[in-house]
């Protein structure tokens, strides 16, 4: 193998796609309605405004026979996404690239059959994200109040 295949070689692998990161998640005994209250108060309570909510378990609910599936996956599941100016600013003056997590999302699930409910959001890389995270692991967290 000559060192440009080599260097192509490497360079091809560097650029693969990223591994998913974790997905980070607290559970409550509050009700499904407590916690989506809860969340969208400490989301206001930072400043910011819910940009879209998504219905997630409503859509899976509508759909779930036109795709050929009889599984309730669950009682509720919503995502809530909204952006932070200063926070993004921040990240994106770090990284611009970190453009692509923007807006932010934290979801809120109660599964099919289960009293508990989970709150939580999707982890990001190590590094200039970190703000980012700790926003929305202080988010989740007043919402729960925990």
């Amino acid at each position: 193998m000559t060192a440009f295949a080599r260097a192509a070689a490497a360079l091809c692998l560097a650029a693969g796609p990223a591994l998913a990161e974790d997905i980070v998640t607290y559970d409550t005994d509050l009700s499904y309605g407590d916690v989506v209250f809860g969340l969208e108060n400490a989301i206001l309570d930072e400043g910011l405004v819910i940009d879209h909510t998504s219905h997630v378990g409503n859509m899976l609910a509508r759909t779930r026979e036109d795709v050929g599936s009889d599984v309730q996956l669950y009682e509720a599941a919503d995502v809530f996404g909204f952006c932070s100016a200063k926070v993004s600013r921040s990240v994106m003056e770090a990284d611009p690239m970190n453009v692509a997590y923007c807006p932010y999302h934290i979801f809120v699930v109660q599964q099919a059959g289960e009293d508990r409910v989970m709150i939580g959001y999707r982890g990001f890389p190590d590094g200039s994200m970190q703000e980012v995270e700790d926003l929305l692991d202080r988010i989740t967290r007043a919402a729960i109040a925990e």
